[in-house]
């Protein structure tokens, strides 16, 4: 149920998409898809939270990690560029919300959250001497989940297709970065 209604909400926009669209969909009565969930809002909820749960599992795992916070930064943008192609449609939901309800601005609200990850470590790499201090951290962060957030309007999953991107994401960013 949920995918059927992530590929509505992409192919015709969230607020376009009905409950009944999504019955239709799956081929089951609306009354039957409200026996699962409570309504529309439920499953943005659901799709967003998918896209962002990935995003800050990659948070956590490159926290643990013992390196320089420059490795730590370029590995959670490589694994950001794998979370979008993983869970590449519900990204494409998050990315379209623009926190016209509570759902939406709660989206956001963890969006900013993982914003400030990043910028943490770009504040991080800067205090060992791998990034350049004239450059502003939150400015760091936002261009570069900027260029991962991109691939939702070009990049279509594909076998292989994620590894070779993020490694792409990678160099570009990060050879820019380092001093």
């Amino acid at each position: 149920m949920l995918n059927a209604a992530v590929r509505l909400f992409n192919e015709r926009g969230y607020d376009a998409t009905s409950m009944y669209d999504i019955a239709v969909s799956l081929g089951i009565t609306k009354s039957s898809v409200y026996h699962h969930i409570a309504g529309k809002e439920q499953l943005l909820q659901m799709a967003m939270d998918r896209a962002l749960d990935g995003l800050f599992e990659a948070a956590e795992d490159v926290r643990q990690q013992d390196l320089p916070a420059i490795e730590r930064l370029e590995r959670l943008i490589g694994r950001s560029v794998l979370v979008l192609a993983e869970r590449f449609e519900f990204v494409t939901v998050l990315l379209r919300v623009r926190g016209n309800t509570e759902v939406e601005q709660h989206a956001l609200t963890r969006r900013r959250e993982f914003d400030t990850v990043v910028t943490e470590l770009v504040k991080q790499a800067q205090t060992e001497g791998d990034v350049r201090p004239d450059i502003d951290p939150a400015t760091a962060a936002r261009l570069l989940l900027g260029m991962v957030n991109s691939l939702s309007e070009w990049y279509r999953p594909r076998p292989g297709g994620a590894a070779a991107i993020a490694t792409a994401v990678s160099a570009i960013a990060f050879e820019g970065l380092r001093l």
